[in-house]
This record gives structure tokens, sequence and C-alpha cells, in this order.
């Protein structure tokens, strides 16, 4: 998003008036968290493909207008933001239509379904000088927002290594299993917040160089992955990872690791909550997103909308609109995890570590792989110090010249 200038003030925006383009499961979850976190956001009008679909949402959440035409509802005089929640083969048509009516935007993850799409996306949405923001929720959990808070403040050193598992029973819509209009399987679908997780533990100033990525078709009846494991060299040595599936039997799980010099930070953000109840299945009814069962041991989660990170990413959205700044997460984030994504594809074909191609990189330049030596005195460097159970002190150390390991035990 272009910067004010000196004559210019942030423009205030005390309601949001939302197009909602898509009436399906995200539209939902997005619509309970536009009305009810702020309560003051609006969703004035719904666009669906499905003119049933589109007049049960507005029933359920007093959407004055209705329509199947995506631009007639883009171009309301009421619209101030247009909300994609459509599948990932409509977000470039979408976007194109909010550039021509100079409608801001917040688009669904994946931005794009390759680097190309997300590129053609963010061009148009600078060029057209509108708001544009990138609703990777998975960035907003209160979990990870505490974690990421204390990466920044140093707490864990040097991050070393990133990883973030998501995997689940399978999505909810056909048009996910479709390899034409989803772009992919498991990865563009989970990969994409995995890879925005760790970019973001790591520092999105620091450029993904390549990817090694395996990937299988190993158990539904698709043409796109399945399943999928991968890992992201950073150019200042650092190492994300992701692990995506939707063969993962038990519901959705959510987890994030970071390991640093100086510490490490495990979150379990969705199947282990805390929160454990037992039932017959006598009553029962939903449990939380991805639950395969409604009987036995349970595992609910007390607010889901919070604990997924809409709340946060729809406050950060709102907050930046009407501050005339950029989201944390903008279009040029999906664009970069897009790029990463698609070198992912291509590894899990030839096997090989495959480079990630950037059109465009606004982090640091020049960024080599940080000092892990640690000098302990001037022949020695430290590899390591401890106290034995015994209670003497150890340090094991590198000489500088011969490279020889030695270790000294003090009483």
């Amino acid at each position: 998003m272009r910067s004010l200038t000196n004559n210019e003030q942030p423009t205030t925006i005390r309601i949001m008036n939302i197009s909602m383009l898509g009436s399906g499961f995200i539209g939902r979850f997005y619509a309970d968290s536009l009305q009810g976190y702020r309560s003051k956001d609006k969703v004035v009008s719904i666009y669906s493909r499905k003119e049933d679909s589109a007049r049960k949402f507005a029933a359920d959440y007093q959407v004055p207008h209705v329509t199947t035409s995506m631009e007639e509802s883009i171009a309301r005089t009421e619209v101030q933001v247009v909300c994609i929640a459509l599948p990932n083969d409509l977000h470039e048509q979408a976007v194109m239509l909010c550039c021509k009516h100079k409608k801001a935007v917040i688009c669904t993850k994946p931005l794009g379904r390759n680097a190309a799409e997300a590129m053609r996306m963010l061009d148009a949405v600078e060029k057209a000088g509108i708001f544009n923001g990138y609703l990777e929720d998975l960035v907003y959990t209160p979990k990870f927002i505490k974690a990421h808070e204390s990466v920044k403040n140093g707490v864990l050193g040097r991050i070393l290594w990133a990883k973030s598992r998501e995997t689940h029973p399978g999505p909810h819509s056909d048009w996910f299993w479709d390899i034409t209009k989803a772009g992919g399987g498991a990865i563009i679908d989970l990969g994409c917040h995995c890879v925005e997780i760790a970019r973001s533990y790591i520092g999105k100033d620091i450029k993904p160089m390549e990817v090694m990525c395996w990937a299988d078709t190993q158990v539904k009846p698709i043409d796109a992955e399945d399943h999928a494991i991968g890992l992201v060299k950073y150019e200042n040595g650092a190492i994300g990872q992701f692990e995506v599936s939707w063969t993962f039997r038990g519901g959705l799980d959510l987890r994030d690791e970071v390991m640093g010099t100086e510490g490490t930070i495990w979150i379990n953000s969705f199947l282990r909550t805390g929160f454990e109840m037992f039932t017959s299945g006598t009553g029962a009814d939903y449990v939380s997103e991805k639950s395969e069962s409604n009987t036995g041991w349970l595992f609910p989660v007390g607010d889901e909308l919070n604990e997924l990170g809409y709340n946060h990413m729809f406050m950060d959205m709102f907050s930046a609109l009407e501050k005339n700044i950029a989201p944390r997460e903008t279009f040029y984030d999906g664009y970069v995890v897009n790029a990463v994504l698609d070198a992912a594809y291509k590894s899990a074909k030839t096997k090989l570590w495959e480079p990630v191609k950037l059109d465009v990189w606004r982090g640091r330049v020049g960024v080599t792989k940080d000092s892990h030596l640690v000098e302990y005195d001037a022949e020695h460097y430290l590899i390591k110090e401890e106290v034995t159970h015994y209670g003497s002190r150890k340090v094991i150390l590198k000489n500088k010249k011969t490279g020889r390991i030695v270790e000294r035990v003090d009483a």
C-alpha cells in the first residue's frame, strides 16, 4: 500500500460495510468474526454462485443485499471493503473487479494458485492504490502472537529452525479436491499457513532461498497430493519446515516448534485444548472444526473464532484500514508464500532442492549465515558448558588453530 504524502491525513472509517464474496464454510467463519468481534462492522452484500446458499447466508446474518453477480456486489456504493472467501480459481477475477471499482480488498489464503497469479494480483492492487490484506489467520492466533513477541524480543536468541504442522482428514468443499480449481492439494491448502508461520518466526525480511519437498497421494482418490513434508532454506542459514496432510485421523492438528540458540517454543493450538469431554453421543452436535466424531472422548474449543486467529486478524485489517497503513499481512506476503509453494511443488517432482523464484523481493539482501562461533578464550571456541550431576562444571572446547576438541572439568 502506498504511503501518505505530507498533505494527506488518515481517513477514519467508523463502520465497515462489507461485501462478502462466498457463502460457504470460510465465508461464515469470517462473518461470525466480522459482525461479532468489533460489533460495528456489517456484511451489507453477499455474493454466491448459488442463489439458495446466498439467501440462506443473508437470512442467517441479516444481510440486506443478495446477488449471484460478483461485480454487482463489489460495485455497490455502500460497500467499503470486499472480503474474498471464494475458491482459489476465482480470487484473481474478484481482485481485478475490486481494482476496477477502487474497493479495499481482503483475500483468504492462499492468495493465488501459483506465484504468477499472485504477482498479477499484487501488481494490480498496488497500481490501483487500494488497501490489500492477506487473510492468513494462523499468524493471528493468541498463542502465535505471544510466541512471536517473545521471538522478536530475543528470548530464543538467533532462530535456527521453525516447524509448523497442519493436518486433518480433509477440507469441507468439493473444489478443494479439484487440482485445477485449487491449484494443488494439501500443500497449497495447508502449506500456505505453515510457510507463513515459519517465515514469521525466522523473519519476513529474510529471503527464502530453496526448498526440498516430498509429496504423495497416499489415501484419497484425487490427482493432487494429500500428504507432504518440506524444508525451506533461508539466506541467514535458518531452516523452515512444514508438515501437511489431508490423511490425518483424529481432528485438526495445529502445532508449531521454534528453536533458537537460547531457547525453544512448543505450541499445540487446537487438538489438545485443555477442554476434554466424554459423551455417548446423546444430544451431541458440532464440536470443533475438522472433528471427526461427536462421541467418546472429545476435545472441544472454547472460542473457535479466537483460537483460529480470526478476531485478531480482522482487528488488524480494519485498524490498518482506518489508519491508512498496511496491515501485518498484505498481498505481498501472499505472493512470497506462493513462490515458496511453487518451489515445493517442483521439488516434489524433481526430488531436488529447488530455488525460490521471487521476481520482487522487498526484504534484506546479502544476509550471510550468522556466526555460530562463541569465543571462550583467546585460543578456544566454546562448544558446550554444563554442570554435571555430581556438581562439577564442565566445558567442551575447540582449539581455534588445531581444531582439536578438549574438555575441562572444574571440581
